[in-house]
C-alpha cells in the first residue's frame, strides 16, 4: 500500500511538471529606469514611428487597435493625453516569428484501485510537430525632456487570426503594462 501512494504521488508530480510544460500562456518582462519616478509623470503623448504612414491596411487596422488599448490602459492609470506638453512619449514595436514546436515521444501510466481491485493502463503518445508564429509586443516610454527610455515592457506569445482582434490585443497590451506604475494623486 505505501509504495501504490508513493507511485501516485509522483505520478501527480508528473502530471504537474507536464502541465507547466506545455503551458502557453504569454511571456512578460518589463524594465524601469531605477532613477526615474514613472508615477510623477502626468501626461503622454505619442512618439512617431519611423516611416510612420507607410503599410499596408491591415497594419493600420492592428496599429489603430495597439494604440486605442494602449491609450485604455495609460488612461486607466491616471494619466491624460496632451500632445502640447506630455511628461513621456509612447511608442511600440510588433514582431513576428516562425516557430516549430515539438512534442516528444511519451508514455502515460495510471494506476489506480478500489476495494482490493487494483487496475492500470499505458497510454503511448507518437512524436508531433507544429508550425506557428510568435509575435512580440514592445511597448517604450521616454522620457519628453531628455528623450530617454525610462520604461518598457513586452509580451511574446502565439499568434492566430484570433489574437488580431481588438479584445485580444487589449490583454496583450494589458499583460505588456501590467508593471506600468499608477499616476501619482
Amino acid at each position: 500500500m505505501r509504495l501504490t501512494l508513493k507511485t501516485a504521488g509522483l505520478l501527480v508530480l508528473l502530471c504537474a511538471l507536464a502541465a507547466c510544460a506545455t503551458s502557453s500562456a504569454p511571456g512578460h518582462e518589463s524594465q524601469k529606469d531605477p532613477g526615474t519616478d514613472i508615477a510623477a509623470y502626468r501626461s503622454f503623448a505619442w512618439q512617431p514611428a519611423l516611416g510612420e504612414g507607410a503599410g499596408d491596411q491591415p497594419t493600420r487596422l492592428l496599429d489603430a487597435r495597439i494604440r486605442d488599448a494602449i491609450q485604455a490602459e495609460l488612461t486607466g492609470r491616471g494619466y491624460v493625453e496632451d500632445a502640447a506638453s506630455p511628461g513621456f512619449l509612447v511608442t511600440y514595436e510588433t514582431t513576428l516569428k516562425d516557430k516549430v514546436k515539438s512534442s516528444p515521444f511519451r508514455i502515460g501510466l495510471g494506476m489506480g484501485g478500489f476495494s482490493g481491485n487494483v487496475g492500470g493502463s499505458v497510454n503511448v503518445g507518437t512524436p508531433s510537430v507544429k508550425n506557428y508564429q510568435e509575435g512580440t509586443l514592445v511597448i517604450h516610454a521616454i522620457d519628453a525632456a531628455t528623450r530617454r527610455e525610462v520604461w518598457y515592457g513586452t509580451v511574446s506569445g502565439e499568434v492566430d487570426r484570433s489574437s488580431l482582434d481588438a479584445a485580444a490585443v487589449a490583454r496583450a497590451v494589458g499583460i505588456a503594462l501590467q508593471d506600468f506604475p499608477r499616476r501619482a494623486p
